[in-house]
């Protein structure tokens, strides 16, 4: 399994890495234990941001019989994420050098999100074969609802780290292509099915012995997991996957309990009422996604992002109905794609394309709440040049 040769470094041999990551640290450790032992020779690589307070960022390789080598990374501008972006590409190199290893396994600490690191190790020249989030079901809803700061935890990756446990977990999750699942006596039906239907399309490897899953030390082509790590990944596919523009978003659903809704109009929001609602509509949820259009902002595509009672509001850049032709040979073909899979003559790609999803959903509820958010007949017909004096309620939220 030693491969051939890195291109860009001949003589090099290349060096499959897979990234493990997740809060759920029990959950990431056995995924890893079960990675070393399903890959013979494999190795992984961990840095420990716990460490940050004292200055540095302890790193350590090892494999299935233990600690090979251990160092330290100094912070970078105070940032221990940073110390890992920096200290990362070099480590990979010395084990690619160094030849022999079938497979590198970087195990992330546990608010380090995956997608961040997926382009450091692609941009390095190395190449990624699987992002893995290890995952508790039984944990998925109280993590989805602590709005708690990282920093409360110890979980925070720099001093200005202002992430929340339940939007990191979120991103976390919906990121990777596989989530691996220990053995959990506490899930129940109704947590499990959250995990499908927070991101349906992701492989959900159990890790024990269930069908598909062999003892420890199966070769690796009879090990689910491991063929989950070796799969492939493309970082740019899975970027666009979670652009609001071209999000891959959860499908209507409703089943143990938990329901999505997928709600989609061709209408603008009004500002004033939306903004009056966004505590209710935040709190409807779990979880909740997506693309919207707001009256009086044309050109801007606005992102909603919503887990543990917490929304965060931003840009994402124009609607494509915005720009001129010129500009769109400058957008990525998956984005072009997906606005011509929503276009409408008049509005063109312009729409709410907003998706929630949690166990005990009022979906009729909230359809209702919604619908009462969009501008009236009477202030639609009006037209644009209208909707443009509607008082900007967002704009503090925005920062404009």
């Amino acid at each position: 399994m030693s491969g051939p040769d890195r291109p860009d470094h001949p003589g090099r041999p290349a060096l499959p890495v897979v990234i493990v990551g997740g809060l759920h640290a029990d959950a990431r450790r056995a995924a890893v234990a079960r990675l070393l032992a399903d890959v013979p020779g494999s190795v992984v690589l961990h840095h420990d941001l716990a460490t940050a307070a004292a200055g540095t960022v302890v790193r350590t390789v090892r494999d299935a019989t233990g600690i090979l080598s251990a160092g330290e990374a100094p912070l970078v501008n105070d940032c221990a994420c940073c110390a890992l972006r920096e200290d990362l590409v070099p480590e990979l190199e010395r084990l690619a050098d160094a030849g022999g290893t079938p497979l590198a396994v970087v195990e992330l600490w546990d608010s380090v999100e995956p997608k961040a690191m997926a382009e450091v190790v692609t941009a390095g020249g190395f190449t990624v074969t699987g992002v893995i989030t290890a995952v508790d079901p039984a944990l998925v809803l109280p993590y989805l609802g602590n709005g708690d700061d990282l920093a409360e935890g110890g979980l925070a990756a720099a001093a200005t780290d202002q992430r929340t446990v339940a939007d990191t977990f979120a991103r976390q999750l919906e990121y990777a292509l596989a989530d691996s699942l220990p053995g959990s006596p506490e899930a129940d039906d109704e947590d499990h099915e959250l995990l499908a239907q927070l991101h349906p399309t992701a492989r959900r490897v159990p890790i024990g012995h269930g069908p598909g899953d062999g003892p420890a030390g199966t070769p690796a082509a009879t090990s689910e997991l491991a063929r989950a790590a070796l799969a492939g990944f493309d970082a740019e596919a899975a970027a666009a996957a979670q652009h609001p523009a071209c999000a891959l978003l959860p499908a209507e659903a409703d089943a143990h309990g938990v329901a999505t809704l997928v709600w989609h109009r061709r209408r603008p929001f009004h500002p004033e009422r939306l903004y009056a609602a966004l505590e209710d509509l935040t709190c409807a949820a779990a979880r909740s996604r997506g693309r919207f259009w707001l009256a009086g902002k044309a050109d801007t595509l606005l992102h909603w992002d919503a887990a543990g009672g917490a929304l965060c509001v931003e840009s994402a850049g124009p609607w494509l109905a915005s720009l001129p032709d010129a500009a769109w040979e400058l957008v990525p073909p998956v984005r072009r794609a997906a606005a011509a899979l929503d276009w409408h003559p008049e509005h063109g790609d312009r729409c709410q394309h907003l998706v929630f999803t949690s166990p005990g959903l009022d979906r009729d509820g909230l359809e209702r709440l919604l619908e009462s958010c969009l501008l009236t007949d009477a202030e639609y017909a009006a037209g644009q040049a209208a909707w443009e004096r509607l008082p900007p309620a967002f704009d503090t939220l925005l920062e404009v």
